[in-house]
């Protein structure tokens, strides 16, 4: 067993307003700048829809994500021949069509205008080269179904579904999703990148792009199925989704989730088994990808894995709050947050709590009463919007984790409105969902009242260890324990002459020779 962490995310859909704040500041503080115009670390999407890019989750199309081949699990865009191959001109890169052509106005045509009788037009400019633009697209030109009975079809989910959905506003309903950067734990953007500078953060698991290494090949963006990869037309960089690390590393959460007006997202600590990654990812079966994920993640609560973490170099700061993490919680214990498209096998760690209150309103629209939990048992199946649907998204399928998590969603309504209403709660009740009275009523304060400091937990280990840390940036590193400098004496990297090699640099191999 060989524990790591991961700092992960979970986010209540039934809270989110599509209000779009949390896209908003992140461009503010990401990418308001040239080059990355087009480019939105967080988007909200309205589901059903084509979502941004345009038909993301076609992986038929854009090859992102990994497949598996004779137990094996493969790169779905090719393996390094292929590469190399279409590295100057690679096939599977969306366009910028895709994203849309980012537009601003012409402002000054409002205030340098002559003195006329016409109202003077800010019409719209490309944000990229300034010509006159015709807008045609948006990240959310779906947004609360806009455009539905037209664009919805060609929603990858829905075509999968093989049969009709209602797009008319009266008879369906929609949901928000919020997407940002996923920080796989099998991430095939960091596999895919030739030039090796895609990395994944040992210390969080956080996916971050070194920009010295990068020489602009995009192979990371064709390789994201999530097409949370963005390239830099200024720089020639990828850029992506930081999870705000500088932020976490003193504590505090992402900008996104700080500024949340809904107050649906919770980030902590996931401990999981690195050693059993690669097999949970080669599961066969799609629809069992979900379980194998959870079959990854380990118990903070239990001893030895608590003893494992330390002997990891796990700092126990981080083990305490993966203890208290509202997002092992909502993952691991109540199992009611899901995964995004687990198919794609590159093991998300932003997971999802299935929105329930369309339920509850189409319940009230006929008549019926909303709240009450055999109502809402029955009513799941019956969506307007199918459950395989949300099956679709959540659970590559399988629709059973995600009746279970609107079933658990339904008890907790139903349990607390009778204590609200001081009537006798259903003692059997929180037993038809595999939970008991205490679960639902300590479930219902993470999601429903939970306070700044529950729903972020981030440990701030890196704060207690600022001055260790400052002491081992003022040495080489090479002389650290273990290192090079460590062999035969110290080594001074600044009086090395070109006739000579350091003992201390390259150790003696077995029989006396030198590398």
């Amino acid at each position: 067993m060989r524990v790591m962490a991961q700092l992960a995310m979970v986010m209540n859909l039934d809270k989110c307003i599509g209000c779009h704040t949390c896209s908003v500041t992140c461009k503010q503080t990401w990418t308001n700048r040239g080059g990355v115009e087009y480019a939105w670390f967080n988007n909200v999407e309205t589901k059903p829809g084509q979502g941004y890019p345009r038909r993301y989750e076609d992986q038929s199309r854009w090859k992102g994500g990994w497949t598996v081949r004779n137990g094996r699990l493969r790169l779905a865009g090719g393996g390094r021949l292929r590469k190399l191959l279409n590295i100057f001109a690679n096939p599977d890169l969306p366009e910028l069509d895709d994203y849309y052509q980012p537009w601003t106005y012409d402002y000054r045509n409002l205030t340098e205008a002559p003195l006329s009788e016409d109202i003077p037009v800010a019409r719209p400019l490309s944000a990229v080269t300034g010509a006159p633009a015709e807008v045609k697209w948006g990240p959310n030109w779906e947004d609360s179904l806009g455009g539905a009975p037209q664009h919805a079809p060609e929603d990858p989910v829905v075509q999968k579904l093989g049969r009709d959905v209602r797009f008319e506003y009266e008879q369906s309903f929609m949901f928000f999703l919020p997407r940002i950067c996923e920080h796989c734990l099998n991430p095939s953007c960091v596999a895919s990148c030739p030039s090796g500078a895609m990395y994944k953060r040992t210390e969080d698991g956080i996916v971050l792009v070194d920009q010295d290494r990068c020489r602009g090949w995009r192979m990371c963006v064709s390789g994201c199925p999530y097409k949370k990869v963005y390239f830099n037309h200024k720089t020639g960089k990828a850029e992506k989704c930081t999870f705000c690390y500088p932020r976490l590393e003193v504590g505090q959460p992402t900008v996104c989730a700080e500024t949340c007006v809904g107050r649906l997202r919770y980030i902590g600590v996931m401990l999981y088994d690195a050693d059993k990654v690669g097999a949970a990812a080669a599961t066969e079966d799609e629809q069992r990808l979900y379980q194998a994920q959870l079959g990854v993640f380990l118990d903070p609560h239990d001893p030895a894995v608590a003893a494992a973490a330390e002997q990891s170099g796990i700092p126990h700061d981080w083990i305490t709050a993966a203890r208290r993490s509202p997002v092992y919680e909502l993952i691991a214990r109540y199992r009611v947050a899901l995964p995004l498209h687990p198919e794609y096998r590159t093991m998300p760690m932003v997971w999802y709590v299935p929105p329930l209150s369309p339920v509850v309103d189409a319940l009230s629209g006929t008549g019926f009463d909303g709240e009450e939990a055999g109502n809402l048992f029955g009513a799941i199946d019956a969506l307007r919007i199918p459950l395989d649907y949300l099956a679709g998204l959540f659970t590559a399928g399988d629709p059973e984790p995600v009746r279970l998590a609107l079933r658990r969603l339904g008890a907790m309504r139903a349990h607390m409105r009778s204590i609200n209403l001081g009537e006798p709660t259903d003692q059997r009740g929180p037993g038809r969902v595999g939970m008991t009275a205490a679960e639902i009523e300590s479930m219902y304060r993470l999601l429903a009242i939970a306070k700044y400091a529950d729903r972020y937990v981030i440990p701030t280990a890196g704060i207690g260890r600022a001055h260790e840390l400052e002491g081992i940036a003022t040495r080489c590193s090479l002389d650290g324990d273990g290192g090079p400098g460590m062999v035969d004496g110290r080594t001074d990297l600044f009086t090395w002459r070109d006739d000579e090699r350091p003992d201390g640099m390259f150790p003696t191999l077995r029989g006396g020779a030198r590398p």
